[in-house]
């Protein structure tokens, strides 16, 4: 990948439409990649579909390799497992059916997994959980969640939502001001505003400080961005005594913006089949990742046209010059967005490598943060590129989300994930009496004596979360 495409990836330098082709491209899902490669081939008599791969993400020899716990080796390749496509152990058994750990010499045929609906609330409070913020303040910030509407803003007056908020709680509007300043860092970039002009001020704090016409722009999304359409652009240069071209650079940037932000994040049908974005597999005790075989571009341009525009004429070299160029971007995008991709799963894989290997029990606190820090991107970066994509892995199908979790203090200074805490809760009651069941009270005794310190009511929000009765009714049960 170009170092100046790969740059603005990761810091949302100049918001150009190929920059905004690059972001649009990588929070697609695979079946929703598919439909825009088929609709640029239509559309583009510069592309033509090929059979060999092209803008494969490669990574130098031992890139990326890191210890990942004990006894564990993480590897990173640009290859796919072999014979992927015949993955069945000796024993019948497939990689989805399978609880335990992973056994490094299985092999396993995988069928495509049905998605499962995600919405931007479920985006946001998703975020939510990830969030170091106390109880209550998670409470105020999921009722802020609530209130949002599928476009991504918060049009129900502070006042009112204060209002319906529990009598115990008690928050006023400044409390549920500071939870909503939380709510507008998340991803997508303006989701939270009252209105257009803080959307598009939300998406331009976003951006490098030294973005052409950055500071401009925020200050007519704060007011005269209304007078626009009516006066246009000499208009405001004429009223603001500034340039036109220095006021017609922070319009077109306002204009690259996304004044529904919402729409970003949209449900996927549940009957809607996902196809792995990459692969993770064991070999000889060294864990490795690659992308999947379907998501290598199957694109290239078509070098019969492109041969023709030396020889046609001004009119029609200038049609396919254009085509072309939409092209090389579309590619470059297109390598972009592996190799992000790659980037951000070989940094989960490191993280995580432990809950691959021994399940939900291992899974380690790991928040969008840890993971951008670790890898130099933006927090929104690695949201979108973990957005509605799946690692196809020794214990099935699962989406990228399900490597990340927000973590509670343990008593040996260390950190247990909520998934974690939640599966020795699940492992507690299939061996309680089912006679005398465990309460959540003894629950949370249970787990402080392991040095896992957690309250009753989260032992309790835990087991709700997990369909599993309380102790009164799981008596009844056994």
């Amino acid at each position: 990948m170009k170092p100046r495409l790969q740059a603005s990836l990761g810091q949302h330098l100049v918001m150009t439409p190929q920059l905004q082709q690059a972001i649009r491209l990588l929070q697609l899902s695979a079946a929703e990649l598919e439909a825009e490669l088929a609709t640029a081939v239509e559309s583009n008599p510069l592309l033509d579909w090929t059979e060999s791969a092209i803008g494969t993400a490669t990574s130098p020899a031992g890139d990326g390799d890191a210890p990942a716990g004990p006894d564990v080796t993480v590897t990173v390749t640009d290859t796919a497992p072999p014979a992927e496509a015949d993955w069945t152990g000796s024993d019948g058994d497939t990689w989805y059916q399978r609880t335990g750990p992973a056994d490094p010499d299985d092999d396993g045929l995988l069928a495509e997994q049905v998605a499962e609906p995600e919405t931007l609330h479920d985006h946001l409070l998703w975020q939510l959980h990830l969030s170091p913020l106390s109880p209550r303040d998670r409470r105020i910030a999921a009722a802020l969640i609530e209130s949002i509407d599928d476009d991504g803003y918060l049009r129900e007056p502070l006042e009112s939502i204060a209002a319906t908020l529990d009598r115990e709680l008690n928050a006023g509007c400044d409390e549920i001001r500071t939870a909503l300043c939380q709510i507008q860092r998340f991803d997508p970039a303006g989701v939270g505003a009252r209105d257009l002009g803080e959307c598009l001020r939300l998406q331009l704090q976003t951006l490098d400080e030294d973005t052409p016409g950055r500071t401009l722009a925020y200050e007519l999304a704060d007011g005269p961005l209304e007078r626009l359409p009516k006066i246009g652009a000499a208009g405001l240069a004429a009223e603001m005594k500034l340039p036109l071209a220095e006021v017609e650079t922070a319009v077109q940037l306002l204009r690259s913006l996304d004044p529904r932000p919402g729409a970003q994040i949209g449900a996927i049908a549940t009957d809607t089949y996902v196809t792995p974005d990459v692969v993770i597999w064991r070999q000889h005790g060294v864990w490795r990742v690659a992308l999947s075989e379907s998501m290598r571009p199957r694109i290239s341009i078509h070098r019969g046209y492109e041969s023709m525009i030396q020889h046609a004429s001004a009119a029609d070299a200038s049609y396919l010059k254009g085509h072309l160029q939409e092209a090389r971007w579309l590619l470059k995008s297109l390598e972009a967005r592996g190799d992000t991709l790659l980037k951000v799963s070989r940094c989960l894989l490191k993280q995580q490598a432990a809950f691959l290997e021994f399940g939900d029990g291992a899974l380690r606190p790991l928040t969008l943060r840890e993971v951008a820090a670790d890898i130099g991107l933006h927090e929104s970066t690695v949201s979108r590129a973990i957005a509605r994509k799946y690692a196809r892995t020794p214990r099935g199908t699962i989406p990228l989300r399900a490597f990340f979790a927000s973590g509670i203090g343990t008593g040996n200074g260390g950190e247990a994930s909520s998934t974690a805490i939640q599966s020795m809760i699940r492992q507690l009651i299939e061996a309680e009496n089912p006679r005398k069941p465990l309460s959540d009270a003894r629950l949370a005794e249970t787990l402080k004596a392991t040095g896992v310190p957690v309250a009753r009511r989260t032992v309790a929000k835990y087991r709700e979360a997990m369909s599993i009765p309380s102790s009164q009714d799981r008596v009844r049960m056994g």
